[in-house]
């Protein structure tokens, strides 16, 4: 049997790419306007990994900054890790093509985590606190005014459900947040915005993507579970994602159990 190939409209497909790109940044722009997350004369640094997610934070960063109410400087940082095979050149070629200001940050934690975590145990844990330990380091260094993190929605979803699971706590990822020490704030422009279209907006663009080979290959991480049930529910029963990201707006502590939020002895 004769196998047809499918022809794609090359301008339908601009079309759709174009709505995923202006959808995309609109609500990287309310959640920048909702959470106050960018003030005139910021510096931001943007943590650039080489994942989908923050070359798509960075790309939409760069787009939004020229229309902007305000004045905002960018700067990329990527954190080389030391990983075996990683390739140095890849990303301050991009940039530079770009035309983007950015530094490296060479820190050898890979074989920390390799050497203080035990064969099979999940090394995300360590390998971000030391990560976090870094770019703070460098935030400082750049006089850095916000560090923007490449978090998305199904981030702060999963983050949510695992506290709730084995955390016991109702707490997820913040849009923004201040450090313990007090010294940086971190944002989360991508906090309204849904991986898929994440990965398609990579695809499309065709980001250099550097694969992260120290916990990638961990297959049996509960955060991915998280993410499998998500997508399960989903699936069965479309908009289900969407309504647990409105009930973290919209918490009624006195319809829980926590009496730090609310006083219920006055109910006497």
């Amino acid at each position: 049997m004769a196998v047809h190939a499918v022809r794609i409209d090359p301008r339908k497909r601009e079309y759709e790419a174009g709505k995923l790109a202006k959808r995309i940044r609109r609500q990287v722009g309310e959640a920048i306007a909702d959470f106050g997350m960018i003030a005139q004369g910021d510096r931001i640094m943007v943590c650039l990994s080489g994942g989908k997610d923050s070359h798509a934070l960075l790309d939409v960063l760069l787009a939004l900054q020229p229309k902007a109410p305000v004045a905002f400087e960018l700067i990329a940082v990527n954190l080389d890790q030391k990983q075996p095979g990683f390739p140095a050149e890849v990303l301050p070629r991009y940039l530079e093509g770009r035309g983007v200001r950015f530094r490296i940050v060479e820190q050898d934690t890979y074989s920390v985590v390799k050497r203080v975590v035990p064969e099979g145990k999940t090394m995300c844990s360590l390998c971000s606190r030391l990560r976090r330990g870094a770019l703070y380091r460098v935030a400082s260094e750049l006089g850095a005014t916000k560090i923007a993190l490449g978090h998305h929605r199904d981030d702060i979803l999963a983050t949510f459900f695992l506290n709730l699971f084995h955390g016991g706590q109702l707490k997820a990822m913040p849009a923004k947040l201040r450090s313990d020490d007090g010294r940086h704030v971190v944002i989360r422009p991508l906090a309204y915005v849904a991986e898929a279209d994440l990965a398609a907006y990579a695809e499309e663009k065709a980001f250099p993507i550097i694969p992260c080979k120290l916990c990638g290959s961990q297959e049996n991480l509960e955060r991915r579970r998280i993410g499998e049930m998500l997508a399960e529910w989903e699936k069965r029963h479309a908009g289900r994602t969407e309504s647990i990201v409105r009930a973290l707006s919209e918490v009624r502590p006195s319809h829980l159990l926590d009496r730090k939020l609310y006083d219920f002895s006055r109910l006497a």
